[in-house]
């Protein structure tokens, strides 16, 4: 056997399992694939460790006792599953036979423990699963019969990698298979090479979604080194190994069931949960320190979004709740977890029963505090108990010191903006929140606060020695790490587990929201940023850069503007015309301005069939029209409660919120946010990351930022990020260059790229996606071809790099430049199919197993930013073969530079942003005015000058304070006041006559 075979490392495997792991090696023909069992396992598993039940169902049967329990299991597996099979057995003709058994929690029954040793773990090389081919899979594990465990493993040496395994489990493992279908069967698919491991519980086909099943190195993905072999030997070295394996399938894999109603009926949606390496880590570390030390020590686990943190809490909780000490007493009474989340309670109670199968081991507290002293004193098993009561578990628990508690606190509080811990900031904070109100700062923030008693209560006690605490976060503040963090050697609190930002997010469980991050001054300045001259609409580009130009972030009109346009043009067409935004307000009264603004503008422009908007705040917020104040449900129409799930529908495009929905909400369609206010710290992490959770079809996030600089917010990141990703300033220019460069490589050219694009733009695409498709592949297999042709390695990467890079930068300006550039539309929906279609050598190209999401939702979103809408009734005039058909006025043509030079030369003078801000407030306020209004309407121009001369002045001098040497220039300067004066005017007088 060569030493660099598959074979070897398949060897290597099942060697340890044998030799370290508590297994044998089967006999792979005793597979049959008809049953999708191994038939003699099972019977000598039942026979041996329940020789009374088998005589009992023998006399029942006869001869043919061993095919008909070998029926009567087929059944109960295919009817319950074989991880309910597993934990509790099957009947048949009343008699009761056990699957398997598990290690006991204590060690009081000796019996336990010999009938624990009977289990039947074995190791089988080269299973042939399949009555239909000769198929054959590498590695399978059984638990007494029954199969559990499927592997797929690659070998680098000989050119494959990890990737290769989960093609080849999507290419040929076909889920009708018995031993590959969901539930009925293995619980988990491995796919495994030298450096990573992947494990999914449902097969299904190219659309199998894999999990990392990796220990994460230096805060990212993937294995650390490991100085003695494979970076992946932890798999079979521990995770496998009997008592672990045990332990996984009696305490950790579970199904969970959510009912989904669907025009009045109502179906089970069924997932069958298998942990994460991160997840079982830390389940397991903090078990065994508990039983190290015992009660009375605090732990931090900073677990970030994406980590599964309901199913970890779940895990700890059951784990601790059965937790003994060498005495086999146990460790805690009763385990409180502190939480408000109704979908934790239910999913506890759901998971712990599959567990124990038994009810009552979960008491929810909804009532009384009685009701939780009750709980306490009786020493219920598992206490579930709301933020509001935390205060008195303290209290209570320390009355009775002759009980033992474990506390865990889960910091994702509900998603209401601390509406759920409303009665306990009433009690605790009532002048603070007082204080707050007449100050209208909106700083005070319920999550934060109920966070900060929770801290605040748990130091005032000290350590108790009969108390444990178990906080779950994935943001603490520096009080949070005081209160429950782990001293290192210099004296430093630190979290006791860590799953970093970074390895959620190299992982592909939560989005980068810094990866297209935009401050105002970035966005005003790419903007101008062009230095490519390219030919232009003059009156548009005019228009855009005069738009730009002119903004100011305290201006709420002109980022209503921007922020609706924006909207419009961007993102609305993002995940497939799905995306929603949010906008976060300094106050609450910005909040209710905002919205206020936002619906005028909608109406103004004729937009109302196209967004609805949303508004979030707490209380009441005073205002000159509301003297008695105005409530968010008055603004909405819609109960504060309500508004979550109203957001959802999809009609609601963006929420406009003010210390609400920041912390602890779930929208996976937010693509995007605009911030107007100042954040820092965790806040600014808990605020933006409300942007992170992933969706089919959702590829990046957008923020635009107008009051944060990027330091702050990086600053803000980076003890949570461990890794610096806030994009530098870009120039658009590097767009150009870059495609240049590629060009350069002849790998693809213009004339495949506009056949793609005829097609992939063409919106009848959409209705015949399957037989459209085989066209895509068919304009970018030349290109393929070429690539293939390339005989450097080097330069096959210098290519596949540029390639992505080019997408990656085109992504993001594309979100920002304020015209459209065809061509690079056309090239980035070309370069973002060609680019999963290039062969993959490195396994971090590997795994992008969604192109036909990926295709779906892309060319939903580019019909609708780059398809041709033929105008009816029109002649068109033609400009090229990129406006073919379509109906254009005719343009003045212009350089783009010329066209700044005319601006900055009409003004005579180059204005900064606060010059350009007086007159559009001037502006702004002519236009208002209704004697000028009507003036415009009935005269012409000439005649309406005279009534415009009067106002300018009068509302010039109302603003003479403003920019006093704007003021004296028109005034003094006689030739500069007559021609800004004439340009005002006839914007003046255009606007007010297209409003007729």
């Amino acid at each position: 056997m060569s030493i660099t075979t598959e074979n070897t490392f398949e060897s290597a495997l099942v060697q340890s399992l044998v030799e370290q792991g508590g297994y044998t090696e089967g006999n792979a023909p005793d597979y049959s694939p008809e049953l999708g069992m191994f038939k003699y396992e099972v019977i000598k598993f039942l026979q041996e460790s329940q020789p009374k039940r088998w005589d009992k169902i023998y006399s029942i049967h006869g001869e043919d006792a061993n095919n008909r329990v070998i029926q009567r299991l087929y059944k109960e597996l295919d009817l319950r599953g074989s991880l309910d099979v597993l934990r509790n057995g099957f009947v048949d003709y009343g008699v009761r036979f056990q699957m398997a058994f598990f290690q006991p929690a204590s060690g009081l029954n000796p019996d336990a423990i010999d009938l624990y040793n009977k289990n039947s773990l074995k190791v089988y090389r080269q299973i042939f699963y399949s009555t239909k081919n000769k198929n054959s899979l590498d590695v399978l594990l059984s638990l007494n019969g029954i199969p559990v465990a499927t592997f797929e493993l690659k070998n680098q040496f000989t050119g494959q990698d990890v990737g290769n395994a989960l093609k080849q489990y999507a290419s040929t493992r076909d889920n009708r298979e018995i031993l590959f279908a969901f539930r009925k069967r293995s619980l988990v698919h491995f796919a495994v090479d030298q450096d990573e491991v992947f494990m999914t519980t449902k097969l299904d086909g190219s659309k199998t979604y894999w999990l990392p099943f990796n220990k994460g190195a230096n805060s990212g993905k993937g294995n650390p080194l490991n100085p003695n072999g494979y970076r992946t030997a932890y798999l079979w070295e521990n995770i496998l190994q009997k008592d672990s394996w045990m332990e996984i399938i009696q305490r950790f894999v579970h199904l969970q069931t959510e009912e989904i109603e669907v025009e009045g009926k109502v179906y089970k949606k069924e997932k069958l949960i298998f942990p994460r390496y991160h997840q079982l880590d830390a389940v397991r570390r903090i078990s065994e320190k508990v039983l190290e030390v015992g009660t009375g020590k605090n732990y931090l686990i900073q677990h970030s979004a994406g980590s599964g943190k309901s199913n970890s809490i779940a895990w700890l909780v059951y784990r601790l709740s059965s937790l003994h000490n060498a005495t086999d007493e146990r460790i805690f009474d009763s385990v409180i977890v502190v939480t408000d989340r109704k979908v934790l309670d239910q999913q506890l109670q759901n998971t712990i029963y599959q567990f124990e199968h038994k009810t009552g081991v979960v008491q929810k507290i909804d009532k009384d505090s009685s009701q939780l002293a009750s709980a306490l004193g009786y020493g219920t098993n598992i206490i579930i108990t709301t933020l509001q009561k935390f205060p008195f578990v303290v209290d209570k628990v320390g009355e009775l010191p002759d009980r033992k508690y474990a506390v865990i606190i889960d910091e994702a509080h509900s998603s209401q903006g601390g509406e759920a811990s409303k009665k306990l900031k009433e009690v605790l904070a009532e002048k603070s929140l007082e204080k707050a109100e007449t100050e209208d700062t909106d700083d005070y923030n319920g999550d934060d606060f109920v966070r900060e008693q929770i801290e605040r209560t748990a130091a005032s006690r000290g350590q108790q020695p009969n108390i444990s605490f178990f906080a779950f976060t994935a943001t603490p503040k520096y009080k949070t790490l005081q209160v429950f963090g782990d001293k290192d050697s210099e004296g430093k609190p630190k979290p006791f587990h860590l799953y970093s930002m970074r390895q959620a997010i190299e992982e592909g469980f939560i989005l980068d929201v810094l990866h297209y991050y935009v401050t105002y001054e970035l966005y005003f300045k790419l903007t101008k940023a062009i230095k490519e001259d390219p030919n232009l609409n003059k009156k548009r580009a005019a228009k855009a850069i005069g738009k730009f130009v002119s903004l100011h972030p305290h201006n709420l009109a002109q980022k209503t503007e921007i922020i609706i346009e924006h909207f419009r043009e961007i993102v609305s067409k993002k995940i497939g015309g799905k995306a929603k935004a949010m906008l976060v307000c300094g106050s609450r009264l910005h909040a209710k301005r905002y919205f206020e603004e936002f619906n005028r503008y909608i109406k103004t422009k004729g937009y109302a069939n196209e967004i609805k908007i949303l508004v979030a705040f707490s209380g009441k917020v005073t205002d000159d029209n509301y003297p008695d104040g105005v409530s968010e449900p008055q603004m909405t129409g819609y109960g504060e409660k309500e508004l979550p799930a109203i957001f959802d529908k999809d009609e609601y495009r963006i929420l406009i919120v003010a210390d609400k929905y920041q912390t602890g909400f779930d929208q996976p369609l937010l693509h995007t946010m605009y911030v107007d206010k100042k954040l820092s710290g965790v806040k600014a992490v808990q605020t933006l990351s409300r942007l992170n959770r992933i969706h089919p079809g959702k590829e990046d996030t957008f923020v635009l930022d107008f009051a944060n600089d990027r330091q702050t917010i990086l600053d803000s990141f980076q003890p949570y990020y461990e890794i610096t990703s806030v994009i530098e300033e870009t120039d658009v220019n590097h767009l150009y260059d870059l495609k240049a460069r590629l060009d350069e490589f002849k790998i693809y050219w213009k004339e495949e790229i506009e056949a793609f694009a005829n097609i992939y733009f063409d919106p009848k695409t959409k209705l015949n996606n399957s037989k459209q498709q085989k066209l895509l592949y068919a304009f970018t297999d030349p290109a393929v071809d070429r690539y293939k042709d390339i005989p450097e390695h080097e330069r096959q990467d210098e290519f596949k790099k540029g390639l992505r890079s080019w997408t990656n930068l085109y992504a993001f300006l594309s979100q920002i430049m304020p015209f459209f550039d065809a061509e690079s539309e056309k090239f980035y929906a070309y370069a973002k199919l060609l680019q999963t279609r290039l062969p993959r050598r490195g396994l971090s190209e590997s795994l992008q197993l969604d192109d036909e999401v990926a295709l779906e939702y892309y060319r939903l979103q580019k019909i609708k930013e780059g398809s041709i809408e033929l105008q009816k009734g029109e002649e068109g005039e033609l400009s090229g073969t990129s406006e073919a058909g379509l109906k254009r006025a005719k343009e003045e043509k212009a350089l783009l530079s010329e066209i700044i030079n005319m601006l900055n030369e009409q003004f005579g003078t180059e204005f900064d942003e606060a010059d350009n801000l007086f007159f559009d407030q001037i502006e702004a306020e002519l236009m208002e005015d209704e004697t000028l209004q009507t003036q415009a309407k009935v005269n012409k121009i000439d005649t309406f000058k005279f009534a415009f001369d009067d106002k300018f002045i009068d509302k010039l001098i109302g603003r003479m304070d403003q920019n006093q040497e704007i003021f004296e220039k028109i005034l003094e300067d006689k030739a500069f006041g007559d021609l800004v004066k004439q340009l005002m005017m006839k914007k003046i007088y255009r606007r007010m006559n297209e409003l007729v």
